[in-house]
């Protein structure tokens, strides 16, 4: 498996919110990850944003890794078979 992990902090910088939108939103889509946290603030006549990503899901399966189990935070949803 990729160490695709190993960075989490990403920043951002525009002269608007409607720009920085922007830019979060393609990050997001070029890059196929999603946000964990943003933190906002003005600076210098601009918007900056730090963000942390949660790039890797956890996904629990058996020995094998034919079986697949769909976890929430009430507890187990459902177990498949590939």
């Amino acid at each position: 498996m990729p160490d695709v992990n190993k960075q989490n902090l990403v920043y951002f910088e525009s002269p608007s919110m409607r720009e920085l939108y922007a830019a979060l939103d393609e990050w997001q889509r070029t890059n196929g990850q999603r946000f964990l946290s943003l933190a906002i603030h003005p600076d210098a006549g601009n918007f900056c944003c730090i963000a942390l990503t949660n790039p890797a899901e956890v996904v629990i399966t058996s020995v094998d890794g034919h079986h697949h189990a769909a976890v929430n935070r009430f507890g187990l949803l459902a177990v498949t078979t590939d």
